[in-house]
């Protein structure tokens, strides 16, 4: 075991006590009502810890999210060749179902309980829409300003959100269904 590793796990097992303890405080007193001191306690470590890993309260309210929209934006990036967007979009969600957790369940106790932040969330979702619509213009013929890779794009993205607050088995696919049925509905490019 090295140095770095253990100094490498030692600041991830720092970094997910603070949001823990940021998204469980944010849920219960609301983000505005909570102070970077009140994290700082909560995840037994110093302000200034907290501000080194999160220069900002707001950072820290959406690091999960950011990262959630990241992975997202890298999977339609990195897709295979002759893999579709849709395919790809599919497959990511499969993926993340899978990988919920209790932190998980944390950030969407925070977003619920904070409208503000739910709509910043929605907001970074649209930079993805945007590339999405674009990856989907490239694969389908279209012109990127062309309505039907936007309402596409939007559709998907629509879906992810509800799916990452709420989602029971078989919902993936009765979700995906809809996307590729409304897919089907666009004229080709």
């Amino acid at each position: 075991m090295t140095g770095d590793s253990l100094r490498e796990r030692s600041k991830a097992r720092r970094r997910e006590a603070i949001l823990t303890a940021a998204y469980e405080l944010f849920a219960e007193r609301g983000f505005d009502a909570t102070s970077i001191a009140d994290i700082a306690e909560a995840a037994e470590v110093s302000p200034r810890t907290v501000t080194l890993y999160f220069p900002t309260k707001l950072e820290l309210a959406m690091a999960h999210f950011n990262a959630f929209v990241d992975q997202l934006a890298a999977a339609l990036h990195a897709r295979p060749a002759g893999q579709g967007i849709l395919d790809t979009v599919e497959r990511w969600m499969r993926e993340q179902a899978q990988s919920q957790g209790k932190f998980d369940e944390a950030h969407d106790r925070m977003l619920q309980s904070n409208p503000q932040l739910k709509g910043l969330c929605r907001s970074r979702l649209a930079d993805v829409i945007q590339d999405g619509a674009r990856l989907l213009a490239e694969e389908q013929g279209w012109r990127p300003e062309d309505l039907a890779p936007r309402i596409l794009a939007a559709t998907v993205a629509s879906v992810i959100g509800e799916l990452m607050h709420r989602s029971e088995p078989g919902d993936l696919e009765a979700a995906m269904a809809f996307i590729r049925a409304a897919a089907a509905t666009l004229p080709p490019g």
